[in-house]
Parts: C-alpha cells; sequence; structure tokens
C-alpha cells in the first residue's frame, strides 16, 4: 500500500495511505449492487405493478428515452452525489473505509465529483473498467484518470486513531479561554498543530513553533501582544481553548 503526502491546511505534510485495488473494486461492487437493486425495484413497480411499458410504447423513441432516464436517473448520478453529500464517500467507500480527497489538502469541490463522475463513465462502463484498473495500479498515487482530472486520490481510513484522541486536554474546572476565535479551527486543524507542537517541544524546533504560532495567527486573524504570551504559551492556550469551546475535555 503506497503513500501520498497530502499538504493541510496549516501548510504541513501528512502521509496517508492510498486505497488498495481490492478495496476499491469491493467498494465499486457494493455500489454497482445498491444501483443494480435500485434499477430492479424501479422496473418492478413501474414496468410490472403500474404497467408503464403499455404507455411506454405508445411514445416515440425520445419521449420513451427521457422516462427511462427520470427513473433511472438516481442510480446514474449515485456516485457523484453521495460522493457531493458524503465529503468523498459513497455506501460502498464508507464499509470499505475508504474516502476520495484533494491532493491540495482542500476538501474536494462538486465540480472535482463531477469530473471523476464523468470519468468513469469513458474509464468503467465503456470497457468493463479495464481503462481504470490499469491507471490505478500503474499510476504512482493509485489514482485513475478521474482523479488525475481532478487532482484527487482516494485513501484509506483504516487504522487511523480516532481525531479526537489526539486533541484532548485536561482543563481545570475554573479554566478562563482568551481566544474565543479558536472556534473557527477544525478537529483536523487542531490535531495537526497539537503533533507539530509536541514534535517542536520534543526537539526543542524554535523555527517549527515561530511558523506554527504565525499560522495559527494569520488562520485566526488575530494578533497577539509577545508581552502577553510567549510563542509556546499562545499555543499550548489555543489547544486548551478548543478543547474549553468544544467541550472537548477529557
Amino acid at each position: 500500500m503506497s503513500q501520498i503526502p497530502i499538504n493541510t491546511s496549516q501548510n504541513v505534510n501528512i502521509n496517508f495511505a492510498t486505497a488498495s485495488v481490492g478495496e476499491r473494486i469491493a467498494a465499486f461492487f457494493i455500489d454497482l449492487a445498491i444501483m443494480i437493486s435500485y434499477i430492479l425495484v424501479i422496473f418492478y413497480v413501474f414496468f410490472k405493478l403500474l404497467n408503464l411499458s403499455a404507455y411506454v410504447a405508445t411514445l416515440d423513441d425520445w419521449s420513451a428515452r427521457t422516462i427511462f432516464i427520470i427513473l433511472y436517473l438516481p442510480a446514474i448520478v449515485y456516485t457523484l452525489v453521495l460522493e457531493s453529500l458524503m465529503e468523498g464517500q459513497t455506501f460502498g467507500k464508507k464499509l470499505m473505509k475508504i474516502r476520495v480527497v484533494k491532493i491540495d489538502g482542500y476538501q474536494a469541490s462538486f465540480s472535482d465529483y463531477l469530473t471523476r463522475w464523468f470519468f468513469r463513465i469513458l474509464e468503467v462502463w465503456t470497457n468493463s473498467g479495464v481503462i481504470a484498473l490499469l491507471s490505478i495500479i500503474l499510476s504512482k498515487n493509485n489514482q485513475r484518470l478521474g482523479d488525475m482530472a481532478a487532482g484527487t486520490a482516494v485513501i484509506s481510513l483504516k487504522n487511523k486513531i480516532n481525531i479526537s484522541h489526539t486533541i484532548l486536554v485536561n482543563l481545570k474546572e475554573d479554566y478562563v479561554p482568551s481566544f474565543p476565535t479558536v472556534v473557527s479551527l477544525n478537529d483536523n486543524d487542531m490535531r495537526i498543530i497539537k503533533e507539530n507542537f509536541q514534535k517542536a517541544m520534543k526537539i526543542d524546533d524554535r523555527q517549527l513553533m515561530t511558523k506554527l504560532s504565525n499560522k495559527i495567527k494569520e488562520t485566526m486573524k488575530i494578533q497577539v501582544d509577545s508581552r502577553d504570551f510567549t510563542e509556546r504559551q499562545f499555543i499550548q492556550t489555543i489547544i486548551k481553548d478548543y478543547n474549553f469551546y468544544t467541550g472537548k475535555d477529557s
């Protein structure tokens, strides 16, 4: 299983394991089973129970095709809609614990998912998936052509430490927070901040401490007087404040 470096919002590279070919194929067949089940149900309800076929037979070809497209549209756009709504996952990907992410660290947009969906038609449905399979096997980051065009990759979420486990700190009952705007950060930001802060503390890397402190201030759009907080105290306070406001205290 290869590793892919992704540049996060804190300008730090983290290596993620790319999803294996087997995981992606399994997710595909789970999604395919869901789509086929939907089509079978629609066919049975509308063409067997409601006898829609008799009405369709009276229509011209374009009208008949339009009805079929409308009825089967949820199956056609299944991956596009679910990846957009579930942040890079379908039911198959969720069960296999894999996800579509942007290589540059930003959240994939609808246009990225649309690009992947369009290329899926060319890579999977027109040639039984041969092109997609070869692309995943031969590419550096296990990407199919749609991933390359969209700037995305599919990563594995298995055996990862839960983010909430890495951002917890002990707070005193009378703790008073100093930076309310810390709520503009998210769990992933805080995990990265804490990991790099601990790394800087361990090896006494003052350059990393300064870079991290400046990045936090830039992200939160705040100015801090050095007479009130040293860089070390500032970062510690940010971590504590985040725990205070989000209720993530141990």
